[in-house]
């Protein structure tokens, strides 16, 4: 009997350390990209979709190819493609086309002057904010970007150099 109770101890231990190991193992993978993006973004390119909103972003008129916007976001963009060693490609539309397009995975960042109250919170990963102004109505309007649904390694990777950055007002 105590040989028993001592077999099924250990198998007990050799379970636990065995859980224990797959479970370190998998969160070495958490945040984690379903779709691939960080990966194929570091060292690659940055699809980046952008809707005229001044300051935040401006498109200068007859779009041309490349496209060359402008802004404090776009400047943003670039600063982060750049830490990641990716070439920014730019794509100029409405935010309802460019969060169609960042769902379907043709764009990894849709900026634009988005804000946290954004209705299209439900259809992409909002950053956190990471610029507060005063809107309007003197209420305060928190800045964010949109990401795909889903890819938190990208999501977390632009937040942490976003909250690295003096955005400011």
């Amino acid at each position: 009997m105590r040989r028993r109770t001592h077999l099924a101890a250990i198998a007990a231990l050799v379970a636990v350390a065995l859980t224990a190991g797959c479970q370190v193992d998998s969160l070495a993978d958490i945040p984690a990209d379903p779709r691939g993006t960080l990966d194929r973004v570091e060292g690659g390119f940055l699809r980046v979709g952008v809707s005229p909103n001044p300051p935040w972003t401006d498109l200068p008129e007859g779009l041309g190819d490349p496209l060359r916007p402008s802004g404090r976001e776009v400047e943003l963009v670039e600063d982060f493609a750049e830490s990641l060693d990716a070439e920014v490609v730019w794509a100029a539309g409405s935010e309802e086309e460019l969060l169609g397009d960042l769902e379907t995975g043709a764009l990894d960042v849709v900026v634009g002057g988005l804000t946290a109250r954004s209705p299209w919170a439900s259809h992409a990963a909002l950053t956190r904010p990471y610029a507060s102004v005063p809107g309007e109505k003197g209420e305060e309007e928190l800045h964010v970007m949109a990401t795909p649904m889903g890819e938190n390694a990208f999501l977390v990777a632009l937040e942490r150099f976003l909250l690295a950055q003096d955005v400011g007002g």
